[in-house]
C-alpha cells in the first residue's frame, strides 16, 4: 500500500527508533503477523507504515538498490534500479554529456538515480507526479536536491542535457510486453521531449526492434536487471550492448566487435552465455572474443576448449540423443542434477521425475538441439573458468 504524507513525515522523524525496533524482527512469512503486531503495538496507527518500510528496506538491501536508511515503499523498492546499474548509467551520461551536465530524471520516485548522477559530478533535477514519493526523495537526497512535482509527459524544465525515465513496467499485476504499453508509453515520452537525449529504462523482455538508438542490456551477478534505451547522442556509436556486472567488476560486449563465428562439434566445455549477452543478440560477438564457437547456429549455447575466466560452464562428458539420456545416466551414480533446456520442448521438472535419480554424484544435463536432432549433453557440475 502507498504511504500518506503524514506517514512519511512520521517515518522520517522516527528513523532511529524504527531501525532499532525492526532490528530484531525476522519478518518472514511465518513471523509476519506477530512482527507486524509488535510494530503496531509500538508505533500505534503508524505500525502499518513502519512494517512496510521495514519490508521495503530489506528488499532493497537484498537487491543492492540503495542505502539502508532511505525511505521507500514496497513498489518503489521493487522497481528501483540496483546501485551498480545506476552508477554505470551515470558514468555513460558523464562520458557523453561532459562534467557538470544537467540530467532531468522525470520519474524520480524515491531518488535512486539522483544519488549516482550526483556522485559522477553531474547536476540532477528529479520530478515525479507522486507527492509522497517526492517527499521520500527529499529525505533521501537531502534538502539541497532539485525536485519538482510534475507529469513525465508535461515538460517543466528547460536546458536539460538529457532526460532519464523509468516508466512503470507492470499494469494490473501483469508484466508489460511492448514499449507502447509502458506507463507512460514510450511514444508519449518521445513526443513530450522532442530533440532531447533520452535514457529510458525498460524491462529486459520487451520488443526493442523499432528503437533508433542503443539498446543496453544489463545483468548483475547472473541476473538480467534491465534494458535501457539510449538516443543516438548517448549511444557512443553503438546499437546493442551487454553490460555484465559480476562481483562489482564490469564487462561490456558490443555490436561493433567481430562476430565471425560458426557452429562446430562440441569441444571440451559448454558455456551458457550471460543472459544480458543472449538478450542483446551478442552471443557470436562474445564467442569470437573468447575463442568459442556455436553448438548450433540458432541456439545460444557455446562450446570450446576452455571456460572464460570468471564465467560458469560445464565439462562435457557425453553427448546422447534425448531418448537415451536415462540410460546414459544409469551408470554414473547420479543423485543431484542441474538441468538446462534451450531449443527443445523439455520440462526440467518432468524430466527430473522421470529419471528417478538415487545416486550420490552431482552432474548437469543440457537439453538442446544440434541441427535437427534433440540431444542431451551429460556434463560435470558447473564450474568457474580460471
Amino acid at each position: 500500500m502507498a504511504f500518506q504524507l503524514d506517514e512519511v513525515a512520521f517515518l522520517a522523524a522516527h528513523a532511529d527508533e524504527i531501525a532499532a525496533a525492526a532490528d530484531g524482527l525476522a519478518l518472514t512469512r511465518a513471523t509476519m503477523l506477530a512482527d507486524a503486531e509488535a510494530l503496531r503495538q509500538r508505533f500505534g496507527e503508524h505500525g502499518r507504515a513502519v512494517t512496510e518500510l521495514t519490508q521495503a528496506r530489506r528488499s532493497a538491501a537484498a537487491g543492492g538498490k540503495f542505502p539502508a536508511h532511505w525511505l521507500t515503499d514496497l513498489d518503489a523498492a521493487q522497481q528501483a534500479t540496483p546501485q551498480v546499474v545506476a552508477a554505470h548509467r551515470a558514468r555513460r551520461l558523464r562520458r557523453t554529456l561532459g562534467d557538470g551536465a544537467l540530467v532531468h530524471d522525470v520519474t524520480c520516485s524515491v531518488g535512486t538515480e539522483g544519488a549516482s548522477i550526483n556522485k559522477e559530478g553531474l547536476r540532477y533535477l528529479g520530478s515525479d507526479l507522486d507527492a509522497v514519493r517526492l517527499r521520500m526523495a527529499r529525505h533521501n537526497l537531502g534538502d539541497s536536491a532539485w525536485l519538482a512535482q510534475a507529469d513525465a509527459t508535461v515538460p517543466v524544465s528547460r536546458g536539460a542535457d538529457a532526460i532519464v525515465a523509468d516508466p512503470a513496467r507492470r499494469a494490473g499485476g501483469r508484466r508489460i510486453t511492448h514499449p507502447d504499453q509502458l506507463l507512460p508509453p514510450l511514444p508519449d515520452l518521445l513526443a513530450a521531449w522532442p530533440g532531447q537525449e533520452l535514457a529510458v529504462k525498460c524491462a529486459p523482455g520487451l520488443d526493442f526492434s523499432g528503437w533508433d538508438g542503443l539498446v543496453s542490456l544489463v545483468s548483475v551477478d547472473g541476473g538480467v536487471k534491465e534494458a535501457c534505451l539510449y538516443t543516438p547522442g548517448l549511444a557512443e556509436g553503438l546499437r546493442r550492448e551487454a553490460v555484465v556486472i559480476t562481483r562489482g567488476e564490469t564487462d561490456r560486449i558490443t555490436d561493433v566487435e567481430p562476430d565471425g563465428v560458426g557452429a562446430g562439434a562440441p569441444g571440451r566445455f559448454l558455456v551458457d552465455p550471460d543472459g544480458a549477452i543472449v538478450r542483446a543478440g551478442l552471443v557470436r560477438h562474445y564467442a569470437h572474443r573468447e575463442g568459442l564457437w556455436m553448438l548450433d547456429e540458432r541456439i545460444a549455447y557455446l562450446t570450446g576448449d576452455r571456460i572464460p575466466a570468471g564465467r560458469g560452464g560445464f565439462e562435457i562428458l557425453e553427448v546422447v540423443p534425448l531418448k537415451k539420456l536415462k540410460a546414459a545416466l544409469a551408470g554414473r551414480d547420479v543423485g543431484s542434477l542441474e538441468i538446462l533446456v534451450r531449443g527443445v520442448d523439455v520440462d526440467p521438472d518432468a524430466l527430473r521425475r522421470k529419471l528417478k535419480l538415487k545416486g550420490k554424484a552431482s552432474l548437469a544435463v543440457v537439453c538442446t538441439r544440434i541441427g535437427a536432432q534433440g540431444v542431451a549433453l551429460v556434463c560435470g557440475p558447473r564450474q568457474l573458468g580460471k
